[in-house]
């Protein structure tokens, strides 16, 4: 083989070793590597595929949930600690509907410490205020829990499923009226506690305070949309009984 071959061997066989070399810095505590990155074109797609899922999810996580599924039943189920507003949506579907029983539920009052008795918790509140805004006090029964934690819906619902229990009552189906944007965690909640062999609706009472088609424009909009997106992904997918 001749010296000009034997140079040239050489040389491509240190080659990738000058390469690798080159490549690392600090007696080789850093590395030079190649990396993909996004182009212009690449860029412009990423932004608009960004702001056209932000204008989806704006236009459909109210929606979502705020959901309205009635199902067959004749009774009704108002969460206790609802505001008058929904108390007042409660009155017209017990009117609108053939309902023969109100069932209130909810625990402890907020700011109370604690269960103290039947009477301080949002199934009384609730019945209470029902009656006051005009149905007759035979269809109401009130069905307090003594849960006062994170899982305040839960326990009401599963506080209900044991009155029925106690009360030798097979239901079948019932519907669950709250406010706006809690109806889809709530029905998710009450559906677990009760069972499959029970269907359950749910009824959402739209907020007066805000436009619920431009929730964004206002802080209370924001703040139930926001909170309740969160909360009912923990319990979609984190939450267990």
């Amino acid at each position: 083989m001749s010296d000009t071959s034997k140079d040239s061997s050489t040389a491509t066989m240190a080659s990738p070793l000058a390469q690798a070399v080159s490549r690392r810095a600090l007696w080789g505590l850093l590395d030079r590597k190649e990396r993909w990155s996004l182009s212009r074109r690449g860029r412009v797609i990423s932004v608009l595929v960004g702001f056209s899922t932000a204008v989806l999810l704006l236009l459909n996580v109210q929606p979502f949930l705020a959901e309205t599924h009635r199902v067959n039943s004749n009774l009704l189920v108002v969460e206790g600690w609802i505001h008058e507003y929904a108390i007042r949506g409660a009155l017209e579907e017990f009117r609108r509907g053939s309902y023969q029983r109100i069932f209130t539920t909810g625990g402890p009052v907020t700011g109370s410490g604690g269960y103290i008795n039947d009477f301080q918790t949002s199934a009384s509140v609730g019945a209470d205020l029902l009656k006051h805004a005009g149905v007759p006090p035979e269809f109401v029964e009130m069905v307090p829990s003594r849960v006062m934690d994170r899982d305040r819906t839960y326990g009401s619902a599963v506080a209900l499923r044991e009155w029925f229990r106690q009360h030798n009552m097979a239901v079948h189906s019932i519907n669950v009226i709250t406010e706006d944007v809690h109806a889809r965690r709530t029905r998710f909640l009450f559906q677990k506690a009760l069972g499959d062999k029970v269907a359950v609706g749910i009824i959402a009472i739209p907020n007066p305070d805000y436009n619920a088609k431009h929730w964004w424009r206002y802080s209370a909009g924001v703040k139930d949309v926001v909170s309740e997106a969160a909360a009912y992904a923990y319990t979609r997918f984190l939450f267990y009984s």
